[in-house]
């Protein structure tokens, strides 16, 4: 059995995924609030280390020879997929409906058909009924959200012609016809224990388990009105990054090549010399 075509058949496949998130990458580069997956690819010597320590074999003996062997003829394989959760570049756009949040880890709630989800993406808007709305028509929730019976959104009316919002999130309009705010919803701003627990649903959302025990900061400090969060993907890191696994994908064809044709044709001629 040839194994050698076998590790870059499978190798060849592991660049694919790696290009599959690359290409996601580079289409969500300008994405408000997108952020850029990555993989790590299992090493043979790291794999072989981790497995060996765990085994406990002895070296200089059969069970090992046998091991080192066994492990050496592994393919490469995606070992962890994460996110990298850093901050965008902040963008103005003098829209008091544009919000960005200027710390790692703190996310908008919004209310989807699928259930509540998070989002880093805060361009809102607003609807027919004066709720404050994605793009997409999800409506963004108050702090107080899962603290009623009755779950409702952030709400305008039409003679609310100024809307401010503080760094923590809470909201005043003015009173009309006059120079005066009063207070309006707050902010639901969430903050995930662990971020590596999310999970990535498409339309910039992610979900995670028991959201609905998750309570609002009371104080972020993180939200900024009239700015929004660009994508954190590097273009250029992304393009060098496409062009190192296109040449892996080609050097991987070519030992699979080498294999079936070349030690193929090899092994024939020398048994017809033999015959």
């Amino acid at each position: 059995m040839q194994t050698g075509y076998y590790s870059a058949a499978a190798g060849m496949v592991t660049q694919f995924n790696r290009l599959d998130t690359i290409a996601n990458n580079l289409a969500n580069v300008n994405t408000v609030g997108f952020k850029e997956d990555d993989l790590v690819v299992g090493d043979f010597m790291r794999i072989y280390k981790e497995k060996r320590d765990e085994l406990d074999l002895q070296n200089n003996t059969v069970e090992g020879a046998q091991f080192i062997n066994r492990t050496m003829t592994r393919a490469p394989q995606i070992s962890e997929h994460f996110t990298n959760h850093s901050l965008g570049t902040m963008q103005s756009t003098a829209n008091p409906l544009d919000f960005a949040l200027s710390k790692e880890g703190v996310f908008f709630a919004v209310e989807t058909p699928a259930g509540v989800r998070l989002t880093r993406d805060g361009s809102f808007t607003t609807n027919s009924d004066g709720d404050l709305v994605t793009k997409d028509g999800f409506r963004v929730i108050p702090s107080n959200y899962f603290e009623g019976a009755q779950k409702k959104g952030i709400n305008f009316s039409t003679e609310d012609s100024i809307i401010e919002v503080d760094k923590n999130g809470q909201i005043a309009t003015n009173i009309p016809g006059t120079s005066k705010f009063t207070p309006n919803d707050k902010f639901f701003i969430a903050q995930p224990d662990n971020i590596a627990l999310l999970k990535k649903e498409g339309d910039n959302l992610y979900s995670m388990k028991n959201i609905e025990k998750m309570q609002s900061l009371e104080e972020s400090g993180a939200v900024r009105q009239g700015f929004l969060e660009k994508s954190n993907v590097n273009a250029v890191k992304m393009m060098t990054q496409m062009i190192e696994t296109n040449r892996l994908v080609g050097m991987y064809q070519k030992a699979m090549s080498t294999q079936m044709d070349d030690m193929n044709r090899d092994a024939i001629e020398k048994l017809a010399r033999k015959a």
